[in-house]
C-alpha cells in the first residue's frame, strides 16, 4: 500500500476519503521517508453527457421510446457540468499542498482537453470548481482537429499494425466468441431492460474484430459492440438523475446498471486493455506524463480531460484495474481520473510516484453530492511508493514510441 498523503489527519477527514483507506495508507508509510508533494498529473474522463449519435444502434428494438435529453447529442448536460464543479472543489482541497488554494499563479496549472465539445465543457466546469473566480485557461487544439494525446490511432501517431493488434486482443480475451460468452448474462439483462417483444433486441451480427478500412485502427462487430452503447446510455440516464420511471423505463435499478456496465467495459478489453492496444493508445499521453514528471520546470498540476478509452489505456499500461461504487470494474465513471503524484523525500532528495483512482460514486453523481472516493493503486513491479525513475522505466517500456510530430 502507498504512503500517506502529506496532510494533517483533520485535513484528511475533510477530503471524504473512506476510513478503510486511510489507516492502511498510514500504516504503509516507510519510516525513512518524509515525502512532500511537488507535482500532480491527472487524466480524467469528461462529465455526464447526452448519448452520442449511433451509440445505440438504429436497429435496436425497444418497447417504448427513449427519453429525451436537455442538450444535443454528445454534449455535457448542466447536471454533468455541476458534477464536474464538485470534483474541482474536492481536488482543490485534496491538492492543497501544491499551493493552488488561491488563484493559481500563471504557469502553475495546465488544463488540456480533447477537441470534442464534451471534453472542453468538462474542463471549463472543472476549472470553475477548482479555481472559482480565477482566470485559468482551458487549452485544446482547434475544434475539429485530431489531438494525438487523446486519439493516437486517428492521428497516426504510432506505427500501428492491425494484425499485431488483433493477435494481442485475441490472446487477451480468448477471442470474440469467448468474450461474448463471458458476458452472456449481462447481454440478456440488457434485453430485459429494452423490453422488445422477443430478444435479442440489439442487432444480430457475427462477433469479429478486424482492421479498419483505413488500416490505422480496428473495428469490432457483434453482440458486445451492438449492446455496449445501450449499457452506457442506461448508465448516463442514472448519472443524469432522471426519474426512476425513465431510467431503463423503470426496469434498471442501480444493481442492473452495474451488471450491464460490464458489457460497456468489455469494449476496453478490445480497444485498450490488451498489451498491444494499451501500448499504442497510451503512447502520446504516456510520454506527456513522463515529460511532466521529469522536466526541470513544469506545471504543479497538469490535467488532461479526455475519454474513457484514454483512462483505461493508461490503466492497462500500468497494469492496474479501476473499480468504483456503482460501476462495473474498468467501466470509467464520468469525471473519473487516474492521478499521478510526484513526491520528494526531504531527507534523501529522492523522488517517488503514487497512483490513485479519483472518482465520484454513481449515486453521488446522480444526487450531486460532494462524495468522492480516492483509491490508492499499487503498480505491479514497483514498490509503494514507487521510485520516479522506476515508474518512468516501467511506463516507457509499455508504450509505443510516438512518431515525431
Amino acid at each position: 500500500m502507498p504512503a500517506p498523503h502529506p496532510v494533517s489527519a483533520a485535513f484528511r477527514a475533510a477530503l471524504g476519503l473512506s476510513l478503510s483507506i486511510l489507516p492502511a495508507v498510514t500504516q504503509a508509510r516507510p519510516a525513512s521517508h518524509d515525502l512532500r508533494l511537488e507535482r500532480v498529473v491527472m487524466l480524467m474522463r469528461h462529465g455526464v453527457r447526452a448519448p452520442l449519435a449511433g451509440e445505440v444502434p438504429d436497429a435496436t428494438r425497444t418497447a417504448q421510446p427513449w427519453p429525451t435529453w436537455p442538450v444535443p447529442e454528445g454534449q455535457v448536460t448542466p447536471h454533468g457540468a455541476a458534477a464536474m464543479r464538485l470534483l474541482g472543489r474536492h481536488d482543490r482541497r485534496w491538492l492543497a499542498p501544491l499551493g493552488l488554494a488561491r488563484c493559481p499563479v500563471p504557469g502553475s496549472i495546465r488544463i488540456w482537453t480533447n477537441t470534442a465539445s464534451r471534453t472542453i465543457a468538462s474542463g471549463e466546469a472543472y476549472v470553475q470548481g477548482f479555481a472559482p473566480g480565477c482566470h485559468v485557461a482551458v487549452g485544446h487544439r482547434p475544434v475539429g482537429q485530431t489531438d494525438p494525446i487523446f486519439e493516437p490511432l486517428s492521428a497516426r501517431a504510432t506505427a500501428f499494425v492491425p494484425r499485431e493488434a488483433i493477435a494481442s486482443i485475441d490472446r487477451h480475451t480468448g477471442g470474440m466468441d469467448a468474450l461474448v460468452a463471458l458476458h452472456r448474462a449481462a447481454l440478456a439483462r440488457i434485453d430485459t431492460v429494452l423490453g422488445c417483444d422477443a430478444g435479442p433486441c440489439s442487432p444480430v451480427v457475427p462477433a469479429t474484430v478486424r482492421a479498419s478500412a483505413d488500416g490505422h485502427g480496428i473495428d469490432l462487430s457483434g453482440p458486445i459492440r451492438a449492446a455496449s452503447g445501450t449499457a452506457q446510455v442506461l448508465l448516463l440516464e442514472e448519472a443524469e438523475g432522471m426519474p426512476r420511471r425513465q431510467v431503463g423505463w423503470g426496469r434498471a435499478n442501480p444493481a442492473t446498471i452495474a451488471q450491464v456496465g460490464a458489457v460497456h467495459a468489455a469494449l476496453f478489453d478490445v480497444f485498450t486493455r490488451s498489451p498491444y492496444m494499451a501500448a499504442h493508445q497510451a503512447s502520446v499521453l504516456g510520454q506527456r506524463i513522463i515529460e511532466t514528471l521529469t522536466a526541470r520546470s513544469a506545471p504543479r498540476l497538469d490535467v488532461m480531460v479526455g475519454h474513457d478509452t484514454n483512462v483505461t489505456a493508461l490503466a492497462a499500461a500500468l497494469h492496474v484495474d479501476l473499480d468504483a461504487p456503482g460501476f462495473a470494474p474498468n467501466d470509467i465513471a464520468p469525471g473519473g481520473a487516474l492521478v499521478v503524484e510526484r513526491l520528494r523525500d526531504t531527507r534523501s532528495g529522492e523522488r517517488f510516484v503514487r497512483l490513485y483512482y479519483r472518482v465520484q460514486p454513481l449515486a453521488a453523481i446522480r444526487a450531486l453530492k460532494a462524495d468522492v472516493v480516492v483509491t490508492p493503486l499499487s503498480i505491479p513491479g514497483c514498490a509503494s511508493p514507487c521510485r520516479l525513475d522506476r515508474f518512468v522505466t516501467l511506463l516507457r517500456s509499455r508504450i509505443a514510441v510516438p512518431r515525431p510530430s
